[in-house]
């Protein structure tokens, strides 16, 4: 991520990684750097569909074009995937403990006992 803030980035990479063809073009990558009519000769739409598809790939900065006398090629970047793991990861811990104060909760009230402490605060 080189210009934008946290969130905004995270919004264009998951809105980029919802259509299936551009994770079909970002699978594509993962083999190596790729001219852009490569890429497009795998698809049934027009090379134009596919330019658009790559541009929103780009904005999320999951795919960095370079431009080598006429030909445009592609290359996959992982550092914004590594932003979409962190998040996760933060949101599974959130829910995890979330979750484990519920079932204790839960286990206290079919026994019969108050919930514990942690359960009571949150």
């Amino acid at each position: 991520m080189r210009h934008r803030n946290v969130s905004t980035a995270l919004d264009y990479t998951f809105l980029a990684l919802a259509d299936p063809i551009r994770r079909t073009i970002l699978e594509r990558l993962t083999a190596g750097e790729a001219r852009v009519t490569d890429v497009a000769a795998d698809f049934s739409i027009s090379l134009n569909s596919v330019s658009k598809h790559i541009r929103q790939l780009e904005r999320a900065d999951l795919v960095e074009r370079r431009i080598v006398g006429r030909e445009h090629r592609l290359r996959l970047r992982l550092e914004q995937l590594s932003a979409v793991q962190d998040w996760i990861a933060s949101k599974r811990a959130f829910w995890s403990e979330r979750l484990d104060n519920l079932d204790r909760v839960l286990t206290a009230q079919d026994e019969g006992r108050p919930p514990p402490p942690a359960a009571r605060e949150t």
